[in-house]
């Protein structure tokens, strides 16, 4: 995201006034007298307006963190180091251009050290960046100076100071109602995930076991090989749904999503359970997708293949998933025998499958494309890189 777009108004507001103030400093000192020169009186006032603006540029404050948040200096030193040098160019200018405009580096220096030092560091900046200027001031008898160099400028670095700590404070108590937001979510998937375990689970399971026990007294019974074979198949859906939901339990306690390297083991899964040969394929060199992404390629997939067991007249199914440099695509076709009409669409009458697939791609940016072939059906899943 855009940095400028995220910093607040008061945050450019600011640096447009540090930008005013080293304008006025170096226009205001090059205009009164002695003038800045090579030579004489002038080339220490030349020495001293170099270093405050030098020094104040390199010490500037910088954001960091949340937008509009200002870096703590966890190694004051080196900013320190910066600042005294705006101390040193200010005091120079203080005793070989008096009627300048020096006061705006113990100023700087406060602003500074209120917005990016500790309470510690803060403070002594603060008494290293006024005292000596409210000393002199006092000993030339000069008491306005000397206000103006000490009583003013601590207001100051309070003020900004208290407002340092509002911020981190609303920063933090954002980030508590985030982690508050984020643990009743997490919550709430463990009350679904223990429904799931509790209810559909164990309903799978005991009929997972039921038609097994059915399909062993049909065939002990001498039934038709045709029936024990569809009571057999009617197990292995119930297995596999019974390994979905405790797939779903995990993904709900927060384990990792399906997604595009499951695509064989599913085809493979698949063709011992419809009997079809299936053919599966990835092209191109894979690349790192996001949970939401790869959830959508794998239930897709899982979906066109559901369908394609409801078309009886298939002779064979195949998945490919082509990473191109725009799109990752996955394409699901069915292959019946020639002069066989392909059936009609899935879309028309599939309840929550490929229509809920649909939405999920559109949500992410891509497209279903499900139309029937010359023998068969086609569904293209296609998502942008």
């Amino acid at each position: 995201m855009n940095s400028q777009a995220t910093r607040p108004a008061e945050a450019r507001i600011l640096r447009s006034i540090g930008v005013g103030w080293l304008a006025v400093l170096v226009a205001f000192t090059a205009t009164t007298r002695p003038l800045p020169g090579l030579s004489g009186r002038g080339l220490p006032v030349l020495a001293g307006v170099a270093l405050m603006a030098v020094c104040g540029i390199l010490a500037r404050p910088r954001g960091g963190g949340p937008p509009g948040a200002l870096t703590l200096n966890r190694r004051p030193g080196p900013q320190m180091a910066l600042l005294l040098g705006v101390v040193a160019g200010a005091v120079l200018l203080a005793v070989y251009q008096p009627n300048g405009i020096w006061l705006a580096g113990p100023y700087y220096v406060a602003i500074v050290a209120a917005s990016t030092l500790d309470r510690r560091w803060g403070a002594m900046m603060l008494a290293a960046g006024t005292a000596p200027f409210t000393l002199g001031a006092l000993v030339q008898g000069r008491f306005d100076t000397a206000l103006s160099a000490s009583v003013a400028i601590i207001p100051w670095y309070l003020i900004l100071r208290l407002m340092r700590m509002l911020g981190e404070r609303n920063r933090e108590l954002e980030a508590s109602r985030t982690a508050a937001v984020e643990a009743a979510a997490q919550a709430e998937r463990a009350r679904i995930a223990r429904e799931l375990h509790d209810v559909l689970a164990h309903s799978l399971s005991a009929l997972a076991l039921q038609l097994e026990s059915t399909r062993l007294l049909a065939r002990d019974h001498g039934a038709d090989p045709q029936l024990v074979d569809a009571i057999q198949q009617a197990h292995a859906l119930a297995a596999g749904g019974l390994d979905d939901a405790r797939h779903a339990v995990a993904v709900a306690h927060g384990q990792e999503l399906p997604g595009p390297e499951r695509l064989a083991a599913l085809a493979d899964a698949f063709g011992e359970q419809a009997g079809l040969p299936v053919a599966v394929a990835v092209n191109g060199e894979p690349r790192e997708l996001s949970a939401q992404a790869r959830l959508a390629v794998y239930r897709t997939a899982q979906e066109a293949l559901t369908n394609v067991r409801r078309h009886a007249a298939a002779q064979g199914v195949s998945v490919s998933l082509d990473y191109l440099p725009a799109l990752t695509v996955l394409v699901v076709e069915d292959h019946g025998a020639a002069g066989v009409p392909p059936p009609p669409a899935p879309l028309q009458n599939a309840g929550h499958g490929l229509a809920g697939m649909r939405e999920r791609a559109r949500l992410l940016g891509g497209e279903l494309l499900a139309s029937p072939t010359e023998r068969g059906f086609r569904v293209e899943l296609r998502l942008p890189a």
